[in-house]
């Protein structure tokens, strides 16, 4: 079991003790939440290329009296031809080693964004842990080092052990230069030179000069005496939202353990997403109605599993979260997608590029058709709650692909239904709804999905009973890694790092 941590005025919660000591420092110097984030993330570009990166993209929440969204998720470039796809006998989009499936990194843009914000510190200031470890070297981690050997770049050559140094030269450069240029020493520079000359046409230099970031409105649900906000579309959020509204009129057994309390939130999950493919697009609305919650509420059988087929409706990623001794909140998640992303790094800097095009559709005339400027369906979906006052409880999210709001549906019921700690919450074994795909694959054909049960899960026979197909895993094996800040009634923070991560930390001051 994860034990909590608790703080008085600051806390960092991410995958990399080291990311989560940078944000700390930010704080310590009296920077905002915004700041430590940054600095958070900005580490973890560095030290966690398995899983994030400046060639990703990102979104945020952030509470600051109320909540704001920030969506910087990146825009396919203007050569982009679903046509060409297609005549080459593609039905999807490619998933490794193919630029088309590269939009234009958004990270950097929503550094920018948050930090013109919220910021209080010099850029110069937050990215300087980040820009020492990526020039003089950092110990490569125990998740990091076996897949080094995935990434051909000489950053990467050789092959590493845990706690082995690693430099990234590239990075450190790229870094500096956005430290003292901002998004041009970005998009404009070595990087954006380097991603132009890769893309071959894919992309323009207009394509490079315009922001992509945006701040856009949250959505909203009401769950357990709660309000609970995340992402609105082109962010799978809306699925976090209408499960625990499907699940919060739901007569939910007393402990989670009882297999009844899986079967719930797992046939809520599955009547959430079972059209995920068919709806979400950046420009869906109208996702977490009250009516859609009721409709789909109605669907779930306590006796049994439900066939979802035809039901028709009216990383791989990193996750971090920081609170700051004003009370400021922010739930930030940046990926690369699937792992290292496209498999393909720009070779000067020796960025690795996400792959964040495989959500579009190649099917013609669907609205996340791929398609110049767009941006595809994510699967990034960073959670806040706020208490009925306004004020904020809560910054959770977590990594995990199609099961990110299958695994924060978990964290969030067993937080504020039945009263857990952050330690408790994030550490509990888990369930995931999957097809043994590639793990963005999960809604295309959602009667087929297996719940898999995390090693230490005692539902399998229960599930069996009610008609699932079961299949077992090891702890940690593609079950998420969350991270959770509470703030508790006198102020007090409460966190918890996932013990998945083997390196994750949850400090504060």
């Amino acid at each position: 079991m994860q034990n909590t941590r608790y703080a008085r005025s600051g806390m960092v919660c991410s995958v990399d003790h080291l990311a989560s000591a940078a944000g700390l420092t930010m704080l310590d110097r009296g920077g905002s939440a915004a700041d430590a984030a940054i600095a958070t993330n900005a580490v973890l570009t560095v030290t966690a290329p398995h899983m994030c990166g400046l060639g990703g993209d990102l979104f945020a929440l952030v509470h600051d009296g109320s909540v704001s969204a920030l969506n910087a998720s990146g825009r396919a470039g203007s050569g982009a031809d679903p046509g060409r796809l297609r005549a080459e006998g593609h039905t999807r989009m490619p998933h490794h080693h193919d630029i088309r499936s590269v939009p234009v990194p958004g990270c950097v843009d929503g550094w920018i964004a948050l930090h013109s914000r919220y910021g209080k510190l010099p850029m110069s200031t937050v990215l300087a842990p980040a820009i020492a470890l990526a020039a003089d070297g950092f110990p490569v981690s125990p998740l990091l080092a076996p897949n080094t050997s995935m990434v051909g770049h000489p950053d990467f050559a050789g092959g590493f052990t845990p706690g082995q140094l690693m430099t990234r030269p590239g990075v450190a450069r790229t870094l500096e230069a956005i430290a003292t240029s901002g998004r041009d020493g970005f998009y404009q520079g070595e990087f954006g030179h380097g991603l132009l000359e890769l893309g071959g046409g894919e992309y323009t230099a207009d394509d490079l000069a315009e922001p992509l970031a945006d701040w856009v409105e949250p959505l909203r649900v009401s769950a357990f005496g709660h309000d609970v906000w995340s992402m609105p579309p082109n962010s799978q959020g809306y699925l976090l939202l209408l499960s625990l509204g499907i699940v919060e009129g739901l007569a939910l057994p007393a402990a989670p353990e009882h297999p009844l309390w899986a079967h719930l939130l797992g046939e809520a999950a599955r009547i959430a997403g079972h059209d995920r493919l068919a709806v979400l697009h950046e420009h869906a609305t109208d996702l977490v109605s009250a009516a859609e919650i009721e409709r789909r509420r109605a669907l779930v059988d306590p006796a049994t599993r439900l066939k979802v087929r035809g039901l028709t409706a009216e990383g791989d990623t990193t996750y971090l979260c920081a609170v700051d001794g004003d009370g400021m909140g922010v739930s930030l998640i940046q990926s690369n997608a699937s792992g290292f992303g496209s498999l393909i790094v720009e070779p000067s800097t020796g960025i690795n590029l996400h792959n964040r095009g495989i959500g579009f559709s190649l099917t013609p005339g669907h609205p996340a058709e791929y398609g110049p400027g767009r941006r595809p369906p994510h699967t990034l979906t960073p959670a806040l709650i706020t208490r009925p006052d306004g004020s904020l409880r809560s910054v959770v999210g977590t990594m995990g692909g199609d099961a990110q709001p299958q695994i924060l549906l978990q964290v969030i019921t067993r937080l504020l239904k039945h009263g857990q700690t952050p330690g408790e919450a994030i550490g509990a074994p888990r369930w995931r709804l999957a097809t043994g795909g590639t793990g963005f694959d999960t809604w295309e054909s959602p009667d087929e999905t297996v719940v898999e049960l995390e090693e230490g899960a005692g539902w399998a026979d229960g599930l069996a009973a009610l008609g699932h197909p079961v299949a077992g895993r090891p702890y940690g094996t593609g079950f998420g890694h969350a991270h959770l800040i509470d703030v508790l009634p006198g102020g007090v923070l409460a966190g918890a790092a996932d013990p998945r991560s083997l390196i994750g930390a949850a400090i504060g001051r």
